[in-house]
This record gives structure tokens, C-alpha cells and sequence, in this order.
């Protein structure tokens, strides 16, 4: 995580314009209120939106765990002076996030309770068929620098399947978004189809952490602290991997592209690690593998880089980044939010200048075709 709120820029170090153009794998857009989307939606969700509200599989009644010290967990410096929250403000956001930072794509990332977490699924096909207009008509038509994801809710495959060939007619959806928090592992069968169609369209699959599946996000239960339900990320992506690979999602589907976002890469290493101990020792379980999980990991998997694990010492995160394949990293800024990693500091360890292009643009360039 860049501490680049508090810490100017030193004069030794170099400025952003004479570096690599970046492509950021994780921008946040946010609505300035839930009545931005009435404009797409039917007179019938208007009304419910309006006297219903949302049902959520949440413990959080109109909040979310984010800290009172960062509301909406956004930056102190990333409130529009326009109003709205972090990240509603176009305007704002190239002035401060997309031209400073020569920003040459940034891929939309929609966060919301409301989009992955409705109890009543044909309410949240609603709001997700909304959300997908409005990232068009509000931000990627109006910069055609930000690329908009495919939001698709996996626990209705057969909206989610309809939702995804719509947006892709149009041509300019980069990805497929489903969350990671449902009501099953990611690897099962139910959500198969939804792969299928990623598949066929040629469309990455991107996993952003957040959403509420109804189940608490540890294995032990509700944590007592933000910085608990933090460090559960990292947990939910390791299980959401292992179930994937396992479940022999890869293997099925050899040519879909699955991009873990905002899940940092710290714990990469020690999972494909200890999903091949077991293999080896529990093969004759899984017969439908046909190699190694970390060869399926190393092949068809990709991982956005913040938040970065920082270790004391820098040659540390340089021996995480081989482990890992630094082919299978793509840059991300995680902007407007509290743990933001600023492209210029985000790396603290040497870096070639093939792997500094692969990580900031090349890797992506591939993975998404622009």
C-alpha cells in the first residue's frame, strides 16, 4: 500500500510521464445517489427501488464495515469538491487520478452492496442491468479511457447468461464481473454456464473481493475489527482459486482468462503450493485433473497487484513476484479508496524495465486486446 497521501514526491524520484503508460486494472466509479440509474431501469423497479429499498444478504443495514476514520473507504483527498462520493465525479477523477498518473486505461470496477448481495435476484438483475448502462453512458462515453465490465450475478445464471450476451453485442465490455462472496464456491457447477459464455465471446472473467454471499466472510465467523474483514480478502480469493482449480473449471474451460481483482498476490505462492501436496497425495479425488493445480494457476489465472504485500525487505517481494510469474501480474491503483497503491511508489523492490512494462501495461494490453 503507497502512503503517497501523506508523502511528497522527492525530488530523486522520477516523474510518471517519463515512465511506462500504465493501463489500471481497478478504477472505482460510484454513483452520486441510487437514483443516477433511474434512467435505466423500468417504471416497475423504480417504484420498488423507491418503496422497497434493497433486501440484502447482510448483517449491515445501510452501511457497510468500512472505518469511521475513511468513509466509503476512500482517500481524504479524493472527495470531489462538486459533492458526491469518492469517485462520482469524472472531472474530478481525470484531474486527479487518470491524467497526473498518464492513466492510457482504466477498467471500471462497480462496488456497491446493492449489485452482488439482493435477496430478491430478479430486483438485483434489475440494478445490474442498470449499472452496466450507466458505466457506459456516464463514464466510458464520456472518457474513452475507462473500459466497463459486464456485471452478471451468478446466483441467476439465466439472467446472467441474457445480461451477458446484451452487453457484449455492443462491443465495449472488456470483462465479465461475478462476485466472489455467493452462495457457493465459484467452482461449482451451477456457475459452469457463465464460463461457458466468457469462453465462447472471448471475455475475461474478473473476480473483485466485496459482496455478501449471506455467510460470514471468515471461516470462523463475523470478525470484531475492520482490519479483520480486511485481512478476509486475501482468504476469500485463496479459497475462491482452490475451488476453481479443483472443481476443474480450468481443465473444462482451456481457454478462459480469470482475473483475480484487488486480492493483492502475497498468498499466491503458499496456495498453489499446498494444492499440489495434496494432489500428489490425493489424485485418485479428483480424476478429472489432468496436471497440477499450479500449472492451471500459472496458465489461466492473472492477479491485479494492489493491495501489495510489503515485506521489510524489498529482495522478499522480488522472490514473491518470481514465484508468482511476472507474466501474471497486472497493475492496479485500487483508486479512490483508503489503501490506494500509487503507480510511482507501489513497488518497492527493482524491477527491469521488461518486467516494469509487462506488469504496468503489456500483461493487460494482452489479457483485455486493447
Amino acid at each position: 500500500m503507497s502512503d503517497v497521501i501523506d508523502r511528497p514526491i522527492l525530488e530523486q524520484e522520477v516523474a510518471a510521464k517519463s515512465r511506462v503508460r500504465i493501463i489500471d486494472c481497478d478504477v472505482h466509479p460510484s454513483l452520486h445517489s441510487h437514483t443516477d440509474l433511474h434512467q435505466f431501469m423500468s417504471k416497475r423497479w423504480q417504484e420498488h427501488l423507491k418503496e422497497y429499498g434493497s433486501h440484502l444478504r447482510t448483517p449491515y443495514i445501510g452501511t457497510t464495515p468500512y472505518p469511521r476514520s475513511s468513509p466509503l473507504i476512500a482517500r481524504r483527498d479524493a472527495w470531489p469538491p462538486t459533492g458526491g462520493p469518492p469517485g462520482s465525479d469524472l472531472a474530478f477523477m481525470q484531474k486527479q487520478h487518470l491524467d497526473p498518473l498518464d492513466v492510457e486505461f482504466g477498467i471500471l470496477q462497480v462496488l456497491d452492496l446493492f449489485i452482488f448481495s439482493q435477496q430478491n435476484l430478479e430486483f438485483g438483475a434489475a440494478i445490474q442491468r442498470a449499472i452496466n448502462d450507466w458505466q457506459l453512458a456516464f463514464w466510458s462515453d464520456r472518457d474513452p479511457r475507462l473500459k466497463a465490465s459486464i456485471l452478471a450475478g451468478q446466483d441467476d445464471t439465466e439472467f446472467a447468461i441474457a445480461e451477458i450476451e446484451r452487453c457484449a453485442k455492443t462491443g465495449r465490455y472488456v470483462q465479465i464481473n461475478v462476485c466472489p462472496r455467493a452462495n457457493e464456491p465459484l467452482g461449482r457447477r451451477r456457475y459452469w454456464p457463465i464460463y461457458e459464455r466468457a469462453q465462447a465471446l472471448g471475455l475475461p472473467l474478473g473476480i473483485h473481493v466485496g459482496g455478501y454471499g449471506g455467510h460470514a466472510p471468515t471461516g470462523g465467523g463475523w470478525p470484531s475489527y475492520y482490519c479483520e474483514e480486511h485481512q478476509s480478502n486475501a482468504h476469500t480469493m485463496g479459497s475462491m482459486l482452490t475451488s476453481l482449480v479443483l472443481e476443474g473449471v480450468p481443465e473444462r474451460f482451456p481457454k478462459l482468462k480469470i482475473v483475480f481483482i484487488e486480492g493483492g498476490f502475497g498468498w499466491i505462492p503458499s496456495t498453489m503450493w499446498r494444492m499440489d501436496r495434496h494432489f500428489d497425495r490425493f489424485r485418485s479425488e479428483v480424476p478429472h485433473l489432468k496436471r497440477r493445480p499450479s500449472e492451471y494457476v500459472k496458465e489461466h489465472f492473472w492477479f491485479t497487484t494492489q493491495p501489495i504485500d510489503e515485506p521489510d525487505e524489498a529482495k522478499h517481494l522480488r522472490s514473491l513476484i518470481e514465484w508468482v510469474g511476472v507474466d501474471r501480474l497486472l497493475f492496479s491503483s485500487d483508486y479512490p479508496h483508503w489503501d490506494f497503491d500509487d503507480p510511482r511508489f507501489a513497488f518497492k523492490t527493482p524491477l527491469t524495465e521488461i518486467e516494469r512494462q509487462k506488469i504496468f501495461s503489456s500483461n493487460a494490453r494482452a489479457v483485455y486486446k486493447f
